[in-house]
């Protein structure tokens, strides 16, 4: 049994096609696969989002190291110093060493945001100062 159409073509009863010829069954696909992609995007977007915000963080850091350098190199104490890096970086460890003429800080923290937390991951920066400077 066939239909006539105004086009001029002819459509079998029982198999209707769409305008675009995509058939019933194949209807809603691009919404499942949106469906699915939607979780991947989403990673993505987290685990950059995560990224700069770990490179703001070193990036605090090694302001922080710096700054707790020339504090050590005027001669101020260490508690001085340490007090301007946990202002900066609340959950930060410091250790100092001596290198000839210059004071170095090294300065680590765990990561804080994202996957990187998640994993465990400590950033760090270092910084030396000449000793007996302004």
């Amino acid at each position: 049994m066939r239909l006539h159409t105004s086009g001029g073509g002819s459509v079998r009863a029982g198999r209707r096609r769409t305008p675009s010829g995509v058939k019933n069954r194949e209807r809603g696909s691009a919404a499942a696969e949106f469906a699915v992609a939607i979780p991947v995007v989403v990673l993505v977007l987290g685990c950059c989002l995560g990224a700069i915000q770990v490179a703001s963080q070193q990036v605090r850091l090694t302001d922080a190291a710096a700054d707790a350098a020339r504090t050590l190199a005027r001669g101020d104490p260490p508690g001085v110093a340490a007090a301007r890096v946990h202002r900066i970086v609340s959950a930060a460890t410091i250790s100092t060493s001596t290198k000839g003429e210059f004071v170095c800080v090294r300065v680590s923290a765990p990561a804080g945001f994202g996957p990187a937390a998640i994993a465990g991951v400590r950033v760090s920066a270092s910084g030396c100062a000449l000793a007996g400077g302004i």
